[in-house]
């Protein structure tokens, strides 16, 4: 998927101090409460946003723990909830086929439609990704923040 992000690091903490100092918390992240619950093999970082009323993308977040020889790799996996997909997936969609449209275009030898289309694509694909970078690039990066700070905690 486009939208998956993951992220390793090895943890000199064992894995029941890592949970320990995880569970249970919540971080606020541009005023939105995510909570930390443990799931049956790994730890889950889920957003509360029951009462938002305004649209946002937002993603779900596992920790894994895997203890190797007095170290621990804490692995961080973030992809976007099930029903924030359709939009994001629909506009890459979109750019794509407006690329194809551009391409069989500039071979035609239509110029003119070509850099039309091809500018249109370019600025709706460039707006679209820096909205996502501002908006659930930036959640994943600071929830994985969060999840690494802990281990600085005394």
């Amino acid at each position: 998927m486009f939208f998956t992000r993951s992220f390793s690091y090895q943890s000199s903490l064992t894995r029941e101090d890592l949970k320990r100092r995880l569970i249970g918390k919540h971080v606020k992240i541009h005023n939105l409460d995510f909570e930390v619950m443990e799931d049956e093999e790994a730890l889950s970082i889920i957003p509360h946003a029951e009462q938002e009323e305004s649209i946002k993308t937002l993603p779900i977040t596992w920790v894994r723990f895997n203890e190797n020889g007095g170290k621990t790799n804490v692995m961080i996996k973030s992809e976007m909830r099930k029903f924030d997909q359709g939009v994001p997936q629909l506009v890459m969609i979109a750019c794509a086929i407006i690329f194809i449209v551009t391409g069989v275009l500039y071979y035609a030898n239509e110029m003119l439609f070509t850099y039309i289309l091809g500018g249109l694509g370019l600025a709706i694909f460039i707006t679209f990704w820096v909205r996502m970078q501002n908006g659930y690039f930036d959640y994943v990066r600071k929830v994985r923040t969060y999840v690494k700070s802990k281990e600085a905690m005394a």
